[in-house]
């Protein structure tokens, strides 16, 4: 901690309120930690006020572990957070207490925290990003669709000598990447704490890339990022087309691998189908282990929604959370959306959970995830839309007029479904994901150049998405 930085108690709270401001966003911050209050520090517990029973007991479920993490990142010491309701009256607000009271020397605890809830103290938080303290291997749920990727991203965590390098995995939106890329982050500073573990986006990789060079002070950056032992870069998709932030993330990955540093990835595609991305990254990418995540099943969207309930402390019918599983299957994050809706929902109104009031709060979820499109469904109408008979979207005929609805119809899958590629192919006769990639380009192509086929493609989308 550098020496001018407030040691009280209360110059505490206010960096750990910037950092869960920073964290959560201005909405959740405003809405359930600024009517917070400190009310003291005593045997390693952090003692907060809430004014109402409901908001001390949405911070307990959704927050105060990440408070305590947070905290303990500022004082080692803090191995607890507990919220108590305080009348608003009684207590004055957290701003107004750091800026009434002198600074006082922070209290002398007896307990220390867990390596497990402070963040690596060498990490270059300039650079790198906040871990959120909700995603780590104890909170993830292993299924069918995603045990490969987890048991490669544990051994990763584990292992010192970058066996697998880089790990790179794959998959959807809100398939869950995220929180097995902070998982893995967190296991390393909790069990390796002498590691220097950095992990950001490959959106702040290049912001801090043009950063430097246009302060000219690139030999900073490149010192920066290549003296770490684990590099975490999450979806590395946002370097296509940025030669310069390519060029320089080529180099910095070659020089941690010849320093036997550990290299993980994570990206919406394989390595061999990301658009814009150099063939020599791409060679790099794929150099060690590519992990796929899948598309969750009922199995594992029912067991995620009840590992959630349970850590709540929610009680949620059985009933409604199978009903939850059956009609939200594509994204992860709307699912447990979902189910933070509900519970809110029935602790505000003071009513039942049940299947009838579910379905009432998530209307418009629920009707979204309804109308998902299947790639037999996109086949079927482009099939009738351009008078071909269904089996010529598998067929290896070429002919033009059966090519170009073919073309469309790998177009629309790519728009209107979450599968990859590769899955797209397979469905169009078990072509090659290269071939779906060409079709995608030449109906942008077409689209772009002859407005009355462009009217064909939107009225095709329109009709399959109503």
């Amino acid at each position: 901690m550098g020496t001018d930085r407030d040691p009280s108690v209360e110059g505490q709270w206010a960096r750990v309120r910037a950092k869960l401001r920073k964290e959560l966003g201005d909405t959740a911050y405003r809405s359930w930690i600024r009517p917070l209050t400190l009310l003291g520090v005593e045997n390693g517990e952090a003692r907060l006020g809430a004014t109402t029973r409901f908001v001390r007991d949405w911070v307990r479920s959704h927050h105060a572990d990440l408070i305590r993490t947070i905290w303990a990142s500022e004082n080692r010491e803090i191995a607890a957070v507990d919220i108590a309701v305080q009348a608003a009256t009684t207590v004055a607000r957290s701003e107004d207490l750091a800026r009434a009271e002198p600074p006082r020397p922070a209290m002398q605890l007896l307990r220390t925290v867990e390596p497990a809830a402070a963040h690596a103290p060498d990490a270059p938080e300039e650079f790198g990003a906040a871990l959120d303290a909700r995603f780590t291997f104890d909170t993830w749920v292993v299924g069918k669709s995603n045990e490969f990727a987890t048991a490669a991203a544990r051994r990763v965590a584990e292992d010192t000598k970058a066996s697998i390098n880089p790990l790179f995995l794959y998959g959807g939106v809100g398939l869950g990447k995220t929180h097995l890329m902070t998982a893995i982050a967190w296991h390393i500073r909790r069990r390796h704490a002498q590691r220097r573990v950095m992990y950001l986006s490959a959106e702040k990789f290049m912001f801090q890339f043009i950063r430097a060079m246009r302060s000219k002070d690139t030999m900073s950056f490149k010192e920066q990022f290549r003296s770490v032992d684990v590099l975490m870069i999450d979806d590395v998709q946002f370097i296509a087309g940025k030669d310069a932030t390519q060029e320089e993330f080529f180099h910095t990955f070659n020089a941690l691998v010849d320093q036997n540093k550990q290299i993980v990835l994570s990206a919406d595609k394989s390595p061999s189908d990301l658009e814009g991305v150099e063939e020599r990254v791409k060679s790099r990418l794929g150099w060690g282990l590519v992990a796929d995540i899948h598309p969750t099943t009922y199995e594992l969207r029912l067991g995620i929604l009840q590992a959630k309930a349970e850590r709540a402390g929610v009680a949620v019918p059985l009933k409604v959370l199978e009903f939850l599983a059956h009609k939200i299957t594509q994204n992860i994050r709307e699912l447990e959306g979902a189910l933070n809706r509900i519970t809110a929902h029935a602790t505000l109104i003071g009513r039942p959970i049940t299947i009838d009031s579910s379905q009432e709060v998530l209307h418009d979820l629920i009707r979204a995830n309804d109308r998902r499109v299947t790639i037999e469904e996109i086949q079927k109408r482009v099939a009738e839309h351009f008078a071909i008979r269904l089996a010529d979207m598998h067929s290896p005929r070429r002919a033009r007029a059966v090519a170009r609805p073919r073309q469309v119809a790998m177009y629309l899958s790519k728009q209107l479904t979450s599968r990859s590629l590769p899955e797209i192919g397979r469905k169009f006769g078990g072509r090659d994901h290269t071939t779906v990639m060409h079709a995608v380009r030449k109906i942008e192509e077409l689209r772009a150049s002859d407005h009355g086929f462009a009217e064909d493609i939107d009225l095709l989308r329109r009709m399959l998405e109503s």
